[in-house]
């Protein structure tokens, strides 16, 4: 559990920060809610500091971002990207003349449903940033649609592009003695039928739409990139268990 007597400053987020609608739905869940959540968890789980460089992968139309422009500094700076170019869009043309040191990218990367006719695959992308150049780096709703080869990837990537001492945060559906045996009961609301050495799929058809790994396998994956994984793990409700943090599973890593 996070500590009670929480040190994170109270934000407000002002109105011409907030998508339009059809964009905030696009993303599923409430914008203000999982933003300022997930602004928490930044703080008091990655020790997010106001002067620090902060890439967000996966950013999508700033849900993630609009918190964190009523906190870093002037001295820190964001970097985020995204496939969905209406979202991206928005944040350039919105988020970017108010903050300059808020910056967005649009990646051109395969997405069976959000970019079908993406060059570029998640297994071989280049995260378009100079080695060494963030303190922190998070991932939230990313690894729960990319296939083993692109976790693989991504860790590499994430581990290049921090500075020595940087910090990572991401989450994850994890696959373990507890979520499996809430699977097998039928307490989760994700069907994950589809099994694999490693993993499991909602869907093989489709299968960005939802992936779990065993942990032990995610785990070493990181490892063997050079990261540090730092327990615990805060485990989500997403499979049914009754004690939980958020929706999917939190990792913390760290590099060197």
């Amino acid at each position: 559990m996070l500590n009670s007597q929480s040190s994170v400053p109270e934000i407000i987020i002002p109105d011409e920060l907030l998508p339009p609608k059809d964009l905030r739905l696009s993303v599923g869940g409430s914008f203000k809610a999982i933003g300022t959540e997930f602004f928490r968890y930044f703080i008091e789980l990655g020790g997010l500091q106001p002067d620090e460089a902060v890439l967000d992968v996966g950013c999508g139309v700033g849900r993630m971002a609009v918190p964190l422009t009523q906190y870093l500094s002037d001295r820190g700076s964001y970097e985020g990207f995204d496939i969905v170019e209406p979202g991206i869009t928005w944040c350039q043309s919105v988020i970017s003349p108010r903050y300059p040191n808020f910056q967005f990218q649009r990646a051109d990367l395969y997405n069976q449903y959000y970019n079908p006719t993406g060059q570029e695959q998640a297994n071989t992308y280049r995260f378009p940033y100079s080695d060494h150049s963030f303190d922190f780096v998070f991932l939230t709703s990313v690894f729960t649609h990319i296939l083993p080869e692109g976790i693989e990837n991504y860790l590499r990537e994430i581990f290049r592009v921090l500075k020595p001492g940087g910090r990572a945060l991401i989450t994850a559906f994890l696959l373990n003695k507890e979520s499996l045996s809430c699977l097998e009961t039928g307490m989760s609301t994700l069907e994950l039928t589809e099994i694999f050495e490693n993993y499991r799929l909602a869907d093989k058809t489709f299968p960005e739409s939802a992936v779990a790994y065993e942990e032990c396998f995610f785990i070493t994956l990181a490892e063997q990139v050079g990261l540090k994984v730092n327990f615990p793990v805060y485990y989500g409700s997403w499979c049914g268990r009754e004690d939980f943090l958020s929706v999917q599973d939190i990792l913390l890593m760290s590099k060197g």
